[in-house]
């Protein structure tokens, strides 16, 4: 590494998940910010992960794509590493940037695996970090990266993924057939805030479907919690059902939201979105998750070089609480 080139740590991000059954309730009170959760609400969650094989392979799978996106970033030198930082498991942020920055940090990308924008989810991604480095009292340079929906690479690999998933489903009837676009839901109460993320979501999933070559599409949501409040809607259950009941026999699901296997896609869209589709007597697939797919790779890779080629940002972020 020459004087020139000052050491950068891209931040991965994800949500986390238990590593075996006996860290579901410390996940789960993670989650609910120390609060633990009832003996239903914990059966209830640990019964999801024994449905999808005991646990989740999302941390193994980010740990794939960090050296993945390490070795598509050292092509243009050698100044590159990767932390990882997780917000309810180990490893958590606070520790992935503190490890940064013992290691000599002089600029730090906050990238989070999930591309669209919200001061509730996103934001509380970004305000960790930046809270953690504000903590170190260090002077490394902060990129905080909000929002990547609009990357070329990531709609050009999602559209990929539903070329390749219509190429091996042959027998579908086009006239009764349905592609619907999904991500997470989030409560309602975002709307008051002007918050970007149903536009971002809308805006990449028709980006994504004119690469596709789609003609029609539908959008739901999936994965809301279970807080009392009302959560953005509709649920993906309730759109196959309603587009069921206009006469669609055969649905494509594009997780547009997600970026790799874990509880959400292996348990809501796979067993419990199967089941409501096995009562509806329809037959309902998915896209592949990206995971470490190539070209999803070198799409992250473009966008640490976009946010570098910009300003930093001041640290401490501001955001809101699920």
């Amino acid at each position: 590494m020459s004087a020139a080139e000052p050491l950068t740590t891209v931040l991965l991000m994800a949500y986390g998940s238990p590593a075996t059954r006996d860290d579901v309730e410390a996940y789960y009170t993670h989650i609910r910010r120390g609060r633990k959760p009832s003996p239903e609400e914990l059966a209830d969650l640990a019964g999801r992960y024994e449905r999808i094989g005991g646990a989740s392979p999302l941390l193994e799978i980010t740990q794939q794509q960090g050296v993945r996106l390490l070795e598509q970033l050292r092509r243009d030198g050698d100044h590159f590493r990767i932390a990882l930082g997780m917000k309810h498991a180990p490893p958590f942020i606070a520790d992935a940037v503190a490890e940064a920055v013992a290691a000599g940090t002089q600029r730090l990308v906050a990238l989070a695996l999930a591309p669209h924008y919200s001061r509730m989810s996103i934001g509380g991604y970004l305000e960790a970090a930046s809270d953690a480095l504000g903590k170190l009292n260090t002077a490394v340079a902060f990129y905080p990266v909000e929002s990547w929906c609009a990357q070329p690479l990531f709609q050009e690999v999602v559209a990929a993924h539903i070329g390749e998933a219509l190429a091996v489903w042959p027998d579908r009837e086009c006239d009764r057939f349905a592609v619907v676009f999904t991500a997470h839901s989030l409560p309602e109460r975002i709307l008051t805030w002007g918050d970007p993320y149903p536009q971002q979501l809308t805006e990449s999933a028709a980006a994504v479907a004119r690469l596709a070559g789609l003609r029609q599409w539908h959008f739901a949501y999936q994965s809301a919690g279970h807080t009392g409040d009302p959560w953005l809607e509709p649920d993906v259950n309730d759109q196959v059902r309603r587009l069921a009941g206009e006469g669609h026999r055969q649905f494509l699901i594009v997780p547009i939201g997600f970026v790799s296997d874990h509880l959400e896609i292996l348990y809501d869209l796979d067993i419990e979105l199967q089941e409501t589709a096995a009562a509806l007597g329809v037959e309902c697939r998915r896209t592949r998750s990206l995971n470490s797919d190539p070209v999803f790779i070198a799409a992250l890779a473009g966008v640490v070089h976009e946010r570098l080629a910009e300003s930093p940002a001041p640290r401490i972020q501001q955001s809101a609480q699920l």
